[in-house]
């Protein structure tokens, strides 16, 4: 029989004590991005722009040089980052309030000038960490606590598409979507993680990902209960896949 050892990647700090709430998916993906980093070997020449919202723990948790953004301005902040240190590998872990919100115009334009950095966005269709406020994403007929009787479409709107409006930038090199619901979503979320910062590596221009989280804290729903939420529910609204993929001649 395989006996199966836990190793932690070396790009998560060795005393991290995760704050996020149980069942929140945040965890998973931040292991992730450390996995992807030690499997490309460039912990030691990485650079981490940290944005607002529950993704602001990322200086926490990532062993990498980190540094602070106002909210939603991660991707003007990597810019800088990549454009002063180019043999750095540079990227920012964001939530879909901040990047598609407040941050939606630095995450564009990053794209449209295809800077190489590569984002990593978490989408659970809420401000998750000022309460659970309806958000960019959030999903019509979405309860939250400023839509308690469901998003109205006609007062707010339809959900903001980050991955296929950043996919339609000439500067952008790949853009995806995945999930994080159950192992196979979870292997596949690592792979697209891991392409996006392959292209910055090649030089080819902006790396995108968005990954469907679950939020039992500000859903209402028990961990198990929300994971079946987003295969339902959020797989419809969000189609995973890899929008845009530029590979080098």
């Amino acid at each position: 029989m395989t006996k199966l050892v836990f190793k932690q990647p070396e790009s998560i700090k060795p005393d991290y004590n995760f704050n996020f709430c149980p069942g929140c998916d945040h965890g998973v993906a931040v292991r992730l991005v450390a996995e992807v980093l030690d499997d490309l070997g460039v912990r030691e020449k990485t650079l981490m722009a940290a944005s607002v919202g529950c993704s602001v723990f990322g200086y926490d948790y990532f062993n990498v040089d980190v540094v602070e953004s106002p909210h939603g301005r991660a991707p003007a902040v990597a810019t800088g980052m990549k454009r002063a240190n180019h043999d750095h590998v540079v990227f920012t872990y964001q939530g879909d309030g901040d990047a598609a919100s407040i941050g939606f115009t630095e995450l564009i334009h990053s794209a449209v000038r295809g800077e190489r950095i590569t984002v990593i966005c978490i989408n659970n269709t809420n401000f998750g960490m000022t309460g659970g406020q309806a958000g960019p994403t959030t999903i019509p007929g979405q309860k939250t606590t400023t839509t308690p009787y469901g998003k109205d479409i006609h007062e707010i709107g339809f959900p903001v598409k980050i991955a296929e409006m950043v996919a339609l930038c000439e500067g952008a090199a790949y853009v995806a979507r995945g999930a994080m619901d159950s192992p196979a979503a979870i292997r596949n979320a690592k792979k697209l993680v891991r392409r996006a910062f392959e292209v910055q590596i090649e030089d080819l221009g902006f790396g995108f990902v968005e990954l469907l989280s679950a939020c039992p804290t500000n859903w209402h729903r028990d961990p198990i209960e929300s994971h079946h939420w987003v295969k339902k529910v959020l797989y419809p609204v969000f189609p995973q896949g890899v929008l845009k993929n530029i590979t080098a001649e």
